[in-house]
């Protein structure tokens, strides 16, 4: 058996869900997919994304020998089909900035649209 190593992308057997994260099984590793590492979106219900039984990918995230235990995370792959990385889009570098230069032109231009209906 060859050694996992943190950022591996590993085949993984569902084994339980809980509220928390979804528990699953690596060669003779326990995983754990913490909700946090489920999506960058809100996540309500684990079951939504993750059922008992299911084989998946995930990504390791920490791996601890002494124990055979792994922190796993399926949000930055494809994990239901091949593991491959999913394309993100960059942030800007300008972030809120366009907002907040424009916002009180919107504005501005938004109320004489509508005092111009009246």
């Amino acid at each position: 058996m060859s050694k996992i190593k943190k950022e591996d992308i590993v085949r993984a057997k569902v084994t339980g869900v809980q509220k928390y994260g979804a528990f699953a099984k690596v060669d003779d590793y326990d995983g754990l997919i913490h909700i946090s590492e489920i999506s960058y979106s809100f996540v309500k219900d684990i079951n939504d994304y993750l059922k008992v039984g299911d084989e998946i990918y995930a990504e390791v995230v920490e791996v601890n020998d002494n124990n055979n235990r792994l922190k796993l995370s399926i949000k930055d792959i494809d994990y239901k089909n091949d593991g491959s990385k999913i394309k993100r889009m960059n942030e800007t570098k300008n972030g809120f900035k366009p907002l907040k230069d424009n916002l009180e032109i919107w504005i501005n231009n938004t109320i004489k649209d509508i005092t111009d209906k009246m």
